[in-house]
């Protein structure tokens, strides 16, 4: 990823309460949100992607990956209640290993996909905040440091404000990859108990890195108030 903006100062981490900047009557709008600029259209733009993409990460991680688990664990089980009923050494009549087998494959197939499609969603994140750092440093060179620090890009957050704190919006979601990749290792094993299966079902659902870091958690209402023409289509 590019660089981090090293010459910055002040907090890196958003506040969870945005406020406007109060105004006394009869003063004039600052000139940014007189009157919408490419600059403001490519910050929203940069920040509904990012929005996107972290609901898209849920949908991989909810529903394609959460299916393709609980199959493999629901399936497995079935497998292991179909030997349990017979006396030991004997196999079940009807040739159901084979194809229970095959199906437990395919999830694991399915399991691996939904992890390539993450690091690919990961990696969209981080050029985006890449592209929102270009966007300041552009900036900067035709409106000046000042500008970019001082002047509230819609309400109250000027465009430095934004790239110093959506700067660490990655990390959380690096972190639960990681811990979806080792839920998937252990999902590979057919010893796995049931017990133990279910646990990793429901650290799945949890998604603990995104609970209070997440894209929903730490952004979406600083950007509903915040940005204008947030919500339009």
């Amino acid at each position: 990823m590019s660089k981090r903006l090293a010459s910055f100062h002040g907090p890196s981490t958003p506040t969870s309460s945005p406020v406007s900047q109060p105004r006394h009557p009869g003063t004039p709008a600052s000139p940014s949100r007189a009157s919408e600029t490419t600059i403001h259209r490519k910050a929203r733009t940069l920040l509904q992607e990012l929005r996107s993409l972290s609901h898209a990460w849920d949908d991989v991680v909810l529903v394609d990956g959460l299916n393709a688990a609980r199959t493999l664990v629901d399936t497995r089980t079935e497998l292991n209640n179909a030997f349990a009923v017979h006396a030991p050494g004997s196999l079940p009549r009807s040739p159901i290993v084979g194809p229970k087998l095959a199906v437990m494959e395919k999830c694991i197939v399915q399991l691996d996909t939904v992890l390539t499609k993450l690091q690919k969603n990961l990696r969209r994140m981080g050029t985006a905040v890449d592209n929102l750092e270009a966007l300041y440093h552009e900036v900067q060179k035709t409106k000046g440091p000042k500008w970019c620090k001082e002047e509230p890009l819609w309400l109250s957050w000027s465009l430095e404000k934004f790239v110093l704190s959506i700067g660490s919006i990655t990390t959380p979601y690096h972190r639960s990859l990681v811990l979806l990749d080792g839920l998937v290792n252990q999902l590979r094993s057919h010893s796995l108990s049931f017990e133990t299966s279910r646990l990793i079902i429901n650290q799945w659902i949890e998604q603990l890195y995104l609970v209070e870091n997440g894209w929903d958690a730490q952004w979406e209402d600083i950007c509903a108030v915040e940005v204008e023409k947030w919500d339009a289509r």
